[in-house]
């Protein structure tokens, strides 16, 4: 197979389906493949390797409500699926990488009605919907975790287990030991919302570091990704109890701080799961409410059921039980320990290879057709 042929990647804008095509794409560059990335409008804020890729924006639409909504997204699809037939045949790739969100499926599409090979990962333990019209043509079907929802039987023999890519720094982390973490020691807090901070930390997280008491207090130490609009008043009520606080909106280097921190609290998006299991660190998860298929409650019970984390639904994720949670690992810190042995062992730090992988072979199998 001819080295610089090219590989699309068709993703959502959102962090949950791009950071894995990042690592894809970091993983086919460094093999010599031209990647290119179509997408919509959304992932013009992401940086890293896909911002100095060829990037095409597309059409797409969710279903809205009501018959003009659904009129409009499927007038919208309509159009994406002509835009992404048009480049398609411009790039002439050797194959095309769903990684699921409504902007993955028009590429897709267009991919199958091309006859270029198409192989399609889902991150979350529940297929998406998008995956879920494209499962048929599919080549292949990535999974990250081993038992995912929505797959029919019948799809199960190309379905195969990956786990979900992650950009090399994360990857790296795999092999930064736990930080050690005495009875006496600081406890190193990284706080995350997702791509744009979740308000109820910003509520929740201060209040319970309040009610600890006065001498655990002390030895808490936080990096908190906040939203905007929230970022003086956590600021200031956390140097009200005198705790040292590293506040934003945005966090730059999260390897970093992920490679420090005793424990992780955060929500339970595909990304955030693979990032905390190749890192090794232990968590409390909070799943969205109302996500879609309820997906990240699927996603936060499997890092829990291996021992690498704890789920706290958001009715329960109250300041009271939260403190007593994080009195326990200041008086246990072997609990914490044991959870991140626990999270590291189901980490997948290959899956970007493993995936790559799977996609040359099958473009490989089409050319010899």
């Amino acid at each position: 197979m001819t080295i610089n042929a090219t590989i699309v990647l068709a993703a959502g804008g959102t962090g949950g389906h791009i950071f894995p095509a990042e690592a894809l794409a970091e993983e086919l560059q460094n093999r010599g493949y031209n990647v290119v990335l179509i997408t919509d409008k959304r992932a013009r804020e992401y940086k890293g390797i896909l911002a100095n890729i060829q990037r095409f924006t597309i059409n797409a639409g969710t279903l809205g409500r009501g018959v003009i909504g659904k009129a409009t997204a499927f007038i919208n699809i309509a159009i994406g699926i002509l835009q992404s037939r048009k480049i398609l045949k411009q790039l002439k790739p050797i194959a095309v990488v769903g990684f699921g969100g409504y902007p993955s499926f028009p590429t897709v599409y267009a991919a199958n009605m091309l006859s270029i090979p198409t192989i399609i990962h889902e991150q979350n333990s529940v297929l998406g919907k998008a995956n879920r019209l494209l499962i048929k043509k599919a080549y292949a079907v990535a999974t990250t975790f081993s038992d995912t929802r929505f797959i029919d039987p019948e799809f199960k023999a190309k379905t195969i287990l990956t786990g979900n890519p992650v950009r090399l720094a994360i990857k790296a982390l795999n092999a930064v030991p736990y930080p050690e973490l005495s009875e006496d020691g600081n406890i190193r807090i990284l706080v995350t919302g997702g791509s744009q901070g979740a308000s109820i930390f910003s509520q929740i997280v201060p209040a319970a570091i309040a009610a600890l008491p006065p001498s655990l207090r002390l030895r808490v130490r936080i990096d908190q990704q906040c939203r905007k609009e929230d970022l003086d008043y956590v600021r200031l009520t956390y140097s009200q109890m005198s705790v040292s606080a590293d506040l934003s909106s945005f966090f730059g280097d999260i390897p970093a701080r992920l490679a420090a921190s005793h424990l992780v609290i955060a929500r339970a998006g595909a990304s955030t799961i693979a990032e905390l299991t190749a890192a090794g660190r232990p968590s409390i998860l909070v799943p969205l409410p109302g996500s879609m298929d309820n997906h990240q409650h699927y996603n936060a019970n499997a890092l829990e059921e291996t021992g690498g984390g704890w789920v706290m639904p958001q009715e329960a994720f109250t300041a009271e039980a939260l403190s007593a949670r994080i009195e326990s690992f200041l008086t246990l810190p072997e609990s914490l320990a044991r959870a991140a042995e626990n999270a590291r062992n189901m980490g997948k730090i290959y899956a970007a290879s493993d995936l790559a992988a799977i996609v040359l072979n099958i473009a490989a199998q089409k050319q010899l057709r």
